[in-house]
């Protein structure tokens, strides 16, 4: 008992001068940070960083039964060894039953300019998948270009560096990661949802050859941020199968992000598009329809309808997304147009105060398949992040 009594106090001891103050209400995309970022940027000298961010969800399609849903709740945790050396986790409980590490990597400062990263950590492609708390983005649900394409929350387990140099306003990062895998227990890749089976999230990761990923952020004009990511490797096969045609494909994947804001203006924008090799083999080996590109992009415009000199935020948004997971095809797979889809968001978001937002959104889907309808779905959210 007097262990767990020591235990809690230094928890809570902790948590009272190791928080850092939230800044979800900043929408200049130069100055937005991450939870990995405000972890790593506290104002302590040593000692245990406490945070957090969750979401609980309303999704109600058209014709349908609605689900609730706790869909995350993420505790972060960081230590400051010296002024050097730093150590950021993730812990993500999604839906109240799955536990996962979404992130945990130690960080070297070897420079002004450069700190050396090796761990569990997120792949820089696009937007969200690096700014994904719910109090950073508008719209319960992330963009389904970040579900399907990118795929949102992806990690990997690798070794980089990451930096920023001010006086050309760049930042970039650049990593060796472990890369998706060619079967994943029982799911293949392709159909809907792309690349998205194959993350290994560090779970017992099978590994077979390096995949490379980088990103440079341009920051040099008032109130916009530019960025440019590249993702280029093989799916990882296990060694009994490794050399067999089919096994791996191919990875190209670029991206493009703009970020604006203008005093109660924002504005955001992404393209990516995945160019795979090998796709033919892979899915006459293992029977699947795995397209040989992936392409997608979207805008979004938002205005905030409180005046700036208000501590609370109420953003009114719009964003239009089109993304097909069969942008093109290889051999004789026949292109599901069905996976050809584009969507329309609705919605506010109101930022009642730092770090805790309630968001509404109607969503407009349709697909490029003949005779297809649009179906549409009403969405409430209630997202938090210290």
């Amino acid at each position: 008992m007097k262990n767990l009594v020591s235990v809690i106090t230094i928890l809570i001891s902790a948590i009272s001068f190791a928080q850092t103050a939230p800044d979800s209400l900043s929408v200049n995309p130069q100055t937005q940070i991450n939870a990995a970022q405000r972890i790593l940027s506290g104002n302590i000298n040593s000692g245990v960083t406490v945070g957090g961010y969750g979401e609980i969800t309303y999704n109600q399609p058209e014709g349908d039964n609605g689900e609730l849903d706790v869909q995350r709740l993420v505790l972060l945790f960081g230590y400051k060894f010296s002024d050097k050396v730093q150590f950021v986790t993730e812990i993500e409980l999604e839906h109240v039953e799955e536990v996962f590490v979404e992130q945990a990597f130690v960080q070297y400062a070897l420079g002004d300019n450069i700190n050396a990263r090796g761990g569990l950590m997120l792949v820089p492609m696009g937007i969200t998948n690096e700014y994904h708390e719910p109090t950073t983005f508008n719209g319960v649900e992330r963009p389904s270009i970040d579900a399907s394409i990118v795929p949102t929350t992806w990690r990997e387990i690798g070794v980089g560096v990451q930096g920023r140099f001010n006086e050309i306003s760049l930042g970039y990062q650049a990593y060796i990661f472990n890369g998706f895998q060619s079967i994943n227990e029982t799911k293949t890749l392709g159909g809907s949802n792309g690349l998205r089976n194959g993350r290994q999230k560090g779970i017992r990761s099978t590994v077979d050859s390096p995949n490379f990923s980088a990103k440079v952020d341009y920051y040099g004009l008032p109130g916009l941020r530019l960025g440019l990511s590249g993702y280029f490797g093989r799916t990882q096969a296990e060694d009994d199968v490794e050399h067999i045609d089919g096994t791996s494909i191919g990875i190209s994947m670029i991206g493009f992000d703009a970020r604006y804001a203008y005093q109660r203006f924002t504005a955001r924008g992404q393209f990516i598009h995945a160019s795979l090799s090998d796709t033919e083999d892979y899915n006459t080996l293992y029977t699947a329809d795995l397209g040989s590109a992936l392409q997608g992009w979207y805008l979004e415009g938002a205005y905030n309808l409180l005046p700036q000199n208000k501590s609370q935020q109420l953003f009114a948004f719009a964003r239009y997304s089109d993304y097909d997971t069969h942008a093109s095809v290889a051999g004789g797979l026949t292109k599901n147009d069905s996976y050809d889809r584009d969507e329309w968001t609705f919605g506010l978001s109101y930022k009642m105060a730092p770090g805790a937002v309630l968001k509404t959104d109607y969503q407009l889907k349709g697909n490029a398949f003949e005779n297809s309808e649009t179906v549409g779905q009403l969405n409430v959210g209630l997202g938090v992040w210290f």
